[in-house]
């Protein structure tokens, strides 16, 4: 997991064939963290917390916890608390496509987080939801078990039965690019690399 969170966001999502991308605006709370690994999918009541206080007790080391509610709303699922719970199970990030709070806290505990807002408006904890069944966020439909990939340009999930093949496809991608950006730095340039100039000039 680790080698897909430092290849990264944009060569994953393009070596899966532009495909889970997790297409919404996402607040990174820790700059320059990046994070891989299973997901830990959880459907919330409408404005509730109760299942994120429940998925703790099956949150396991190298998850990343997905925090959804059935519409996303600016309301807190999360903050200092139930974060210091989450990196005491050794879950390695945080997914939330609603709020969090206690940023600053958040930040000092070091466990990677991105979200969709960060208000302080607080959540119930009263409706029974699911745990480890799919979610959408952001377009993307991510199952318990696919692979979520966050770093700086956002998230993208890779379903479980392609991360071998989108790994070797990544690699590939990373040696393409570094044996590319050797011979821009000698000065050639991709108009002429890619066969972009017959598309503009024609010829």
């Amino acid at each position: 997991m680790n080698e897909l969170a430092q290849l990264g966001v944009a060569t994953v999502y393009e070596a899966a064939g532009r495909e889970g991308l997790v297409d919404v605006d996402l607040r990174q709370l820790i700059p320059g963290s990046r994070v891989a690994g299973p997901a830990r999918t959880v459907r919330c009541g409408q404005g509730d917390n109760l299942m994120v206080h429940a998925v703790m007790d099956k949150a396991e080391p190298g998850d990343v916890l997905v925090l959804t509610m059935p519409e996303p709303e600016p309301v807190a699922l999360i903050g200092d608390l139930l974060a210091t719970q989450a990196k005491e199970r050794g879950v390695v990030g945080l997914l939330v496509d609603a709020a969090v709070r206690d940023a600053a806290d958040l930040r000092e505990l070091g466990l990677p987080v991105w979200a969709h807002w960060i208000r302080v408006r607080g959540a119930t904890k009263s409706e029974v939801g699911a745990i480890d069944e799919p979610v959408e966020v952001g377009g993307a439909t991510i199952r318990a078990g696919d692979v979520v990939v966050l770093d700086d340009d956002g998230a993208v999930v890779v379903r479980r039965e392609r991360v071998d093949e989108v790994l070797a496809a990544s690699r590939e991608r990373l040696e393409n690019e570094r044996v590319k950006r050797t011979r821009l730095q000698a000065g050639e340039l991709s108009y002429d690399l890619d066969g972009l100039r017959a598309r503009v000039e024609g010829g």
